[in-house]
């Protein structure tokens, strides 16, 4: 099949899957699920640029633009940009990796680096400060050529946010986002050389030369390591043509290649409970940005994130402020509902504070509440209108991580107090632990559809989540509910219960009853039930055309 077919079957099928709830609620072509999309064809002219008015920003997201989507009346809408198993092929926007494939404990420490650090590679260059912006950001090349963008921790703040950056980082790499090359690195102020024509910049775009005095001075209240090196952060400066911000409702029209509207993209809804995970609340506009890359005659549009260092709790301490996480920085709603009980209600955030240890922001697991939590503002689109699958999917993915994989990511952010490391660790492991639990309780928890022969006949294989994680769950009173249907929606067979089968949270059940003649295209409903819990998977199974094996050709979660 084409690639452009391909990728057409795949937005054909999500949007099939979304339309009706009919029954059944969605059919599949007996073919192959899509894994790659097909939107890397080529752009030969580079899109606009998208420069960002924040204050209009944040004033169409916070105001205007929900009171006319209020007045629109929007359906619900499950995303776009799954494939038949209800998983996200790879594309320009996401990259499957943890659970896709073995991660070792060295690709996460490396994450996206292509050239390395710049700290083996000094002197540096400095060209420029970082344009409109309030905190010091220095624009230098190393020795050998390749630019970086430095930014450093606020005085009194040491080590946080350039810890937070890289670790993020490196984790949202390993869930599959495209993300920027960043370092710790450490050195003195003589590693630092002076471009001929080195400029300062301040935020409202005045530039003047930058001399060595004025340098020594920006550097002057900048945190040092416990050894007195100043430390910053290094962000390779992205290849490519920089396009500005990705607006996060409808589509950049200008790229052929963006045809899914940005507040349907499960790529993006999904990402909820991942930044949930990891506090990253400055989810906006402003930190996200596209680059027309490519080389000779083909070139096309690639889509990143950008800028973690006020997650994992360092929103709450360098703006000394508990609410990020809990409120919205413009929050009406907790307005009214703060004014209507007078301030008596103990709010979510009381009782947070900062751990003693260097590096580390105000970050816990006792405060996190896996649903409630919120970005900074609610004009992320995408985040608002997630819904439970989306979050589900993105539960699957954080889950994926082991400890060992979470503390190879945290040591990248170079903290000096072990006892920093240990806590950030064992803070993002529950907190991982809670996000699953919650989204595993909302959408039936089975993963890894396939079928198995078995005594000349045929099973339905699968994970249950739940308790291959060990997330609480007792397997003793879990049972599995199967009954069969043909393309109709008719029933055909007898309904059947069975208990969990094999060790550690993978099961098969069966034989399994498929309808007569063509392909043999038949839907089973694979229902799960515990204390308190009964939630149900549509699995759509046909006869391959090549083998006459039956195989699974689609998922749909109820």
């Amino acid at each position: 099949m084409k690639a452009s077919r391909i990728e057409t079957l795949a937005l054909v099928l999500a949007a099939g899957c979304a339309a009706s709830p009919a029954w059944p609620p969605a059919q599949f072509a007996n073919a192959p699920a899509v894994q790659r999309v097909d939107d890397r064809r080529n752009v030969p002219v580079p899109p606009a640029e998208r420069p960002l008015y924040l204050s209009f920003y944040n004033y169409n997201g916070v105001v205007q633009r929900p009171l006319t989507r209020a007045m629109e009346l929007p359906p619900p809408q499950r995303a776009l940009g799954v494939n038949a198993l209800d998983e996200v092929p790879d594309s320009t926007w996401f990259t499957n990796r943890i659970g896709v494939r073995d991660l070792t404990l060295d690709e996460l420490r490396t994450g996206p680096a292509q050239v390395g650090s710049p700290e083996l590679h000094r002197p540096w260059t400095v060209h420029s400060t970082k344009p409109g912006a309030a905190e010091l950001g220095l624009f230098i090349t190393d020795a050998r050529g390749v630019e970086f963008l430095l930014k450093f921790d606020l005085p009194g703040h040491p080590e946080e946010e350039t810890a937070a950056q890289v670790i993020v980082g490196k984790l949202l790499w390993a869930c599959g986002y495209h993300v920027t090359d960043d370092y710790v690195v450490m050195f003195a102020p003589g590693d630092l050389v002076l471009a001929r024509d080195a400029v300062s910049e301040d935020v409202f775009g005045d530039q003047h030369p930058l001399g060595r005095a004025e340098l020594d001075e920006l550097l002057r209240d900048t945190p040092t390591n416990p050894g007195g090196r100043l430390r910053a952060m290094a962000s390779r400066w992205l290849p490519g043509k920089l396009l500005g911000g990705i607006p996060s409702e409808g589509v950049r029209k200008d790229d052929p290649n963006d045809r899914i509207p940005h507040e349907l993209r499960r790529d993006l809804r999904g990402a909820y409970p991942i930044v949930a995970w990891l506090d990253h609340v400055d989810m906006q506009e402003g930190n996200f940005v596209d680059s027309w890359v490519g080389d000779g005659a083909h070139h096309y549009v690639e889509h990143h994130m950008i800028d973690f260092g006020k997650a994992l709790g360092v929103m709450n301490t360098t703006k000394l402020n508990q609410r990020p996480g809990f409120e919205y920085d413009i929050d009406f709603g907790a307005m009214g509902h703060w004014l209507g009980t007078l301030g008596i209600a103990r709010r979510p955030w009381e009782g947070t504070s900062s751990p003693p240890w260097r590096g580390v922001g105000m970050f816990d697991v006792e405060h996190f509440d896996p649903s409630g939590w919120v970005p900074g503002t609610q004009a992320y689109l995408p985040l608002l209108i997630a819904d439970r699958f989306d979050k589900f999917w993105g539960a699957r993915i954080l889950i994926r991580f082991s400890p060992a994989q979470i503390r190879a990511a945290v040591e990248t952010g170079r903290l000096s107090d072990p006892r920093a490391v240990d806590y950030l660790t064992a803070t993002l492991v529950a907190r991982q632990r809670a996000a699953a639990r919650y989204w595993f309780d909302r959408v039936n928890p089975l993963d890894h559809f396939a079928i198995a022969s078995h005594d000349g006949g045929a099973e339905l294989c699968f994970d249950d989540l739940t308790l291959v994680y060990r997330l609480d769950a007792d397997p003793a009173p879990t049972r599995y509910h199967l009954s069969s249907y043909d393309r109709n929606g008719n029933a055909i067979g007898a309904a059947a219960a069975f208990r969990p089968t094999g060790a550690g949270g993978h099961a098969c059940i069966g034989p399994l009853t498929l309808t007569t003649g063509g392909d043999r295209y038949t839907i089973f409903r694979v229902e799960t039930t515990r204390p308190d819990v009964a939630l149900a998977t549509l699995v759509y199974v046909a006869l391959d055309p090549r083998t006459r094996a039956p195989r699974v050709i689609g998922v749909f979660r109820l």
